[in-house]
């Protein structure tokens, strides 16, 4: 299972994250590596392993998308033995994360100033709704929530219609990519000094972080931001426009480049008009501009406007579904998307890593595990338990019987 030649090969996690942000995050790290040691109930699991339909193999899809790379062993946490094990599962691991809500670890004592004492070198990451402090810590968090708390559905959706979510669980998503950075950091802070940490990353933190142009936007006039629906609050023509047949999406960023469109388009009144010639003044007349060009763009079709653009240079793409994305010859070209064996389901596809590295690339060495599939191998292999007190570990519940 283990590439000894990866970035992260040296590298343990024990990970009693569940859901998406957390295992998101230990997703990616097992891809460059990383030896990730999925803690589970017995008999139950990640609950994502219960959300479906559609199922694969008696495995939800949804579990599938983040479990990836990892193994999966069974500990009852509620017993004074199971939290025994995990400690020394823990005392010689390099990464240890957890989402549960404030509070939990520290009455189960598992918290970072138990584990570390054992294990100064530990990085720990908490990833939580709202965050180890302030006046909502204790609250739950989940994405919806928070992409309407956060601001972001106020922006997202059409002018004159209703606040829109992301179409996937954006915020956990994001937080999984801003744990795993910051574990990367604290491994590189424990590499020059031995000492480990402790993160704390939140959802709403997260979501606020990637407001990014439209928090500044109101930093600079003090406007409340509205929605503009697929329109750019600071760029014009960046929208899309119905063609004769569809729609296109338009991605004009400079004066050069809206010069170039018009002449491609045969438009050169677009351009000559002196309201339309800088982007300030698209976006101060955009009422006006974006009529006439939904006008144009209706008079052909899809195909049409995009073989015509791209030809030219101009940033445009269609908008694909998800079954014309995934299987476009860039996608295919840049391994978006993996075949690998996996043990109930048998041959499954599975979203590819993203960052292409020369040296050491991240990899899809094996398929999420089912519940418990590593339970036996990880006791007896890194705590050396025989097949006798496996058993009773078993007859106890400490372990399951998956």
């Amino acid at each position: 299972m283990m590439n000894p030649t990866a970035a992260l090969s040296d590298i343990r996690v024990i990970d009693l994250s569940r859901i998406l942000a957390g295992p998101y995050c230990t997703m990616l790290l097992a891809d460059y590596g990383a030896e990730v040691i999925k803690i589970e109930q017995p008999g139950v699991g990640d609950g994502t392993r219960q959300w479906g339909p559609p199922w694969v193999g008696g495995e939800s899809a949804y579990f599938l998308s983040v479990n990836r790379n990892k193994k999966s062993i069974t500990l009852n946490l509620k017993s004074d033995t199971g939290k025994a094990i995990l400690k020394k599962l823990v005392a010689d691991a390099d990464i240890f994360i957890e989402n549960f809500k404030v509070g939990t670890m520290k009455r189960m004592g598992l918290d970072y100033e138990t584990l570390c004492q054992n294990n100064p070198g530990l990085i720990y990451c908490s990833i939580s709704g709202y965050g180890q402090t302030g006046p909502y810590r204790k609250r739950p968090g989940y994405d919806f929530m928070i992409q309407a708390q956060g601001g972001i559905m106020s922006v997202s959706g059409s002018a004159d219609g209703s606040p829109h979510k992301v179409g996937v669980a954006i915020v956990d998503i994001t937080a999984g990519l801003f744990a795993s950075n910051a574990i990367l950091a604290a491994l590189h802070h424990r590499e020059k000094t031995g000492e480990g940490q402790y993160i704390d990353v939140a959802l709403l933190d997260t979501q606020v972080a990637w407001l990014a142009n439209v928090a500044h936007n109101y930093f600079a006039t003090g406007e409340t931001p509205g929605r503009y629906g697929n329109a750019h609050p600071n760029i014009v023509p960046y929208e899309t426009f119905p063609t004769a047949d569809g729609y296109i999406a338009l991605a004009v960023g400079s004066d050069g480049q809206y010069s170039k469109f018009c002449q491609v388009v045969e438009r050169l009144d677009l351009w000559a008009d002196e309201r339309f010639q800088t982007n300030a003044n698209r976006v101060r007349y955009r009422h006006i501009l974006v009529p006439l060009l939904q006008d144009l763009f209706r008079t052909r079709p899809t195909d049409a406007w995009f073989e015509l653009l791209i030809k030219a240079g101009i940033p445009v793409g269609p908008i694909n579904d998800i079954p014309t994305i995934l299987n476009d010859p860039q996608i295919t070209a840049r391994e978006m998307v993996q075949e690998v064996e996996h043990r109930t389901a048998g041959t499954i596809q599975l979203l590819g890593p993203v960052a292409k590295m020369s040296r050491t690339p991240a990899q899809i060495n094996c398929a999420p595990p089912t519940l418990g599939d590593n339970t036996e191998a990880v006791l007896s292999e890194r705590l050396n338990f025989t097949p006798e007190q496996i058993t009773a570990l078993r007859k106890e519940g400490v372990i399951g019987n998956d």
